[in-house]
């Protein structure tokens, strides 16, 4: 039996990518510009189905550099952040001088805590400084609990800037994730369910909004037939070799979120009569996840071994898991930041484990993961 690593989410190739970026060689469009690009946005345009435009970035921390940047957060201002999620969510806070308050998450969703985002919105604006924004992320693809969220935000006029970097594919009472913040970032790393390589893309509600987006992108060049420059601008357009690859990986995005949802049912039956592990499912018909990855939790009182103790045992079979996000109040770079919760996030991540998701594993790749998951739990 071959030893190959299994890898927890790699890239999947669906084969007409090279179409597009044969293409572009052809017409010799390799620049941040040119027509994979509009239609790599028109592509998501149309999938995400909502009055939304889209513009595609180098990265999804660019596009959400750019959110913040549109909402008019700048030096000191203060932005509320779901602490569980990956330091890009956080990172463009600091990048304009401004600071995070991190946000418990809840139990359902792993996500952003209604309860804990009011008590903060309520005690930051009794210090005197409300707040210009919430970053909130559909968690592995799991939606948050949107309706709660949006409610407290619209009740306190503060934007939201929804995080769907892992969560294209992912849908809250049939509307796309991506369609429901002021502002919406995705992601096209090189491990999300479609990949561009590296790549992202903000999706607003406005063409005006995506024009200032694509604007500020492309160096904030004046409308001048020489260099001129009136605000700071970014490099951070996608490339239209780039776009191509993402075009034809929307052509099979649909058999990706089947397959990542077929991963997660394969897991489901796995762990279906184990006493101490609990699977990261949807909790009510409302949610619709993408499973961008499986995760579960362990109880090591129940189970007598400790999530590290599976990931190490995986590990030396060359099978790649991962701990959940360790949260952002939990970071050295973060630690001065305020925090508003219960410990939720810290026990998650203490307890919880992302498992082999990827689109291309093979009958044989889940034959070595069950194989390697029974032994571990018969010890």
């Amino acid at each position: 039996m071959t030893n190959d690593k299994i890898w927890l989410s790699s890239p999947h190739m669906g084969g007409n990518e090279l179409k597009y970026i044969h293409e572009a060689f052809a017409e010799n469009w390799i620049a941040p510009l040119g027509p994979n690009v509009s239609g790599f946005e028109s592509d998501i345009q149309k999938y995400l189905k909502g009055n939304v435009e889209v513009a595609a970035l180098s990265s999804g921390t660019a596009a959400l550099h750019l959110a913040l940047i549109m909402l008019g957060v700048s030096q000191d201002d203060e932005v509320l952040c779901q602490s569980m999620t990956f330091a890009a969510s956080a990172n463009p806070i600091r990048y304009l001088g401004a600071n995070p308050v991190f946000i418990d998450s809840e139990s359902k969703t792993l996500n952003i805590c209604p309860e804990q985002l009011e008590n903060a919105i309520e005690d930051r604006i009794k210090k005197g400084k409300k707040p210009k924004a919430i970053v909130a992320v559909h968690l592995y693809g799991m939606p948050y609990q949107v309706d709660e969220v949006h409610k407290i935000a619209a009740k306190y006029d503060i934007p939201v800037i929804e995080d769907a970097a892992e969560a294209l594919g992912s849908t809250y009472k049939g509307k796309n994730c991506g369609t429901f913040g002021e502002l919406a970032i995705l992601s096209f790393n090189g491990n999300k369910i479609i990949t561009t390589s590296g790549g992202g893309a903000l999706v607003a509600k406005t063409e005006q909004m995506k024009q200032k987006a694509v604007f500020l992108a492309t160096q904030a060049r004046d409308n001048a037939p020489h260099y001129q420059h009136s605000e700071i601008g970014y490099n951070y357009r996608l490339s239209n070799i780039s776009a191509g690859i993402g075009r034809g990986q929307m052509e099979v995005l649909d058999d990706r979120v089947h397959t990542r949802r077929e991963m997660f049912d394969f897991y489901v039956n796995l762990f279906r009569d184990i006493d101490g592990v609990r699977l990261f499912s949807e909790p009510s018909a409302d949610y619709f996840s993408n499973h961008w990855l499986s995760v579960i939790t362990i109880d090591s009182e129940v189970t007598g071994f400790s999530r590290e103790d599976l990931r190490e045992a995986l590990a030396a079979l060359n099978i790649e898991c991962r701990p959940l996000w360790k949260p952002m109040h939990m970071q050295p770079v973060f630690a001065d930041s305020p925090f508003y919760g219960t410990g939720v996030a810290e026990r998650m991540f203490e307890d919880g484990l992302c498992l082999p998701s990827g689109s291309n594993l093979s009958d044989s790749d889940r034959s070595r993961i069950s194989t390697a998951i029974k032994s571990h739990l018969k010890k």
